[in-house]
């Protein structure tokens, strides 16, 4: 084996070394650090690279280069910089995802369940009783085939489709007027207990659970109008739905697993026209994702986020204030956000789709507890740029 040059001279040459510029002095005790995590790297010809799914990292020291002998030539450096050894990677595979709330390919869950697919996880859904036997046809008939296509080419696949109503969280708990409504004829099991225990026996652990529903009776409302009733049913299906989820899945989630919800802008400024407390219920929604995290992340270890996505022209989105001969809600709310937001774009489900991957990959492991604003930056505005006060402005 050949014996490795002494570094001793060169450790003497950087501790005795004055720099001619007075802006460029060190404190010794820098000098020391630096010179030390060269001499370690030389001997031990390890770097600090750690290696790990999102990529590895190398960081490369502040150091001069040149010796003694070269002291009249300028000194130069490197600047202390993380370095990917290549572009970050997100691999899902063997990853088990439940996405709560998909009955069809135009909304958010979807998209993030085809981000998460489109990354190796295995997808598992739950989908509302009244509407399960119409998404499962649209499935078995090819209805969503052109949304089901990921960036290499494939299809996502659903794995399997439970039935969920959220708003009942033990069996216990489902009236007779359910059991005997026509449209939950033929079903059992959709209660947030009854399923996380279906998918406990189909799929042992899961590691990413998505809560992408919400509901309220009275959303066209204003909320002195909206009953006591209609109020607490928003708050039911939108914010305890989430909590109730997280309950009932959390002991069947592996370590370092990953809840995300979705939640609206309306739960921190207001937007006329999103009523019946749904506002309410998606302030609850955010404040109970910065507990969750704090709970389930001592629990079980996992986080617990949210992501406050701008309108999107979903099918339920369509269905709120539609009268005919005007625009939509959701529409107005698009033509608002593009007329105010800093980015003057269209936003697209996949924008939240691959948000949501990164917070539920091993890229976000270190983020929980966090409101993630996707849409475009409306929420950062206080004054609408459209406003007819702006008109002079304007033009």
């Amino acid at each position: 084996m050949n014996k490795k040059p002494s570094l001793l001279p060169l450790l003497h040459n950087i501790l005795s070394y004055q720099s001619p510029v007075p802006a460029m002095q060190f404190r010794r005790s820098t000098i020391l650090a630096a010179a030390a995590a060269l001499v370690y790297g030389a001997t031990s010809g390890a770097a600090f690279a750690p290696s790990t799914s999102m990529g590895s990292v190398s960081r490369s020291l502040c150091h001069p280069v040149g010796t003694a002998q070269q002291q009249s030539q300028p000194r130069q450096y490197s600047s202390s910089q993380l370095r990917m050894a290549g572009p970050a990677q997100v691999d899902l595979t063997g990853k088990v995802a439940f996405v709560a709330g998909v009955a069809d390919s135009s909304g958010y869950g979807w998209a993030i369940a085809r981000a998460l697919a489109s990354a190796g996880a295995t997808i598992i859904v739950g989908t509302w009783p009244p509407v399960l036997k119409i998404f499962e046809m649209g499935l078995k008939k090819g209805s969503f085939d052109e949304d089901s296509v990921l960036p290499d080419g494939s299809k996502m696949v659903i794995e399997k489709v439970y039935p969920l109503d959220a708003v009942f969280d033990t069996a216990d708990d489902v009236p007779d007027e359910i059991k005997d409504n026509k449209r939950y004829a033929g079903l059992s099991g959709y209660t947030i207990e009854e399923v996380a225990k279906a998918v406990e026996a189909d799929y042992g652990k899961i590691d990413i659970l998505v809560h992408s529903l919400a509901n309220g009776p009275e959303v066209t409302k204003p909320l002195l109008e909206t009953s006591r009733k209609g109020y607490l049913a928003a708050s039911s299906a939108s914010a305890y739905s989430a909590v109730s989820l997280l309950q009932k899945f959390g002991p069947i989630m592996n370590e370092g697993g990953s809840m995300l919800s979705l939640t609206y802008i309306a739960s921190e400024k207001v937007i006329p026209g999103y009523g019946g407390g749904m506002s309410s219920a998606k302030a609850q929604l955010e404040s109970d994702t910065r507990t969750l995290a704090y709970e389930a992340g001592r629990k079980w270890n996992v986080r617990v986020n949210t992501v406050s996505a701008g309108p999107l022209k979903s099918r339920a989105a369509s269905a709120i204030g539609k009268e005919p001969g005007q625009k939509t809600f959701i529409e107005y709310a698009i033509d608002y956000s593009k007329a105010n937001a800093p980015l003057a774009q269209d936003l697209y489900n996949d924008d939240v789709g691959n948000s949501a991957l990164f917070l539920c990959s091993g890229l976000a492991r270190t983020v929980t507890g966090v409101t993630l604003y996707v849409d475009n930056g409306l929420h950062a505005m206080g004054m609408a740029l459209d406003s007819e006060s702006m008109s002079d402005r304007n033009a």
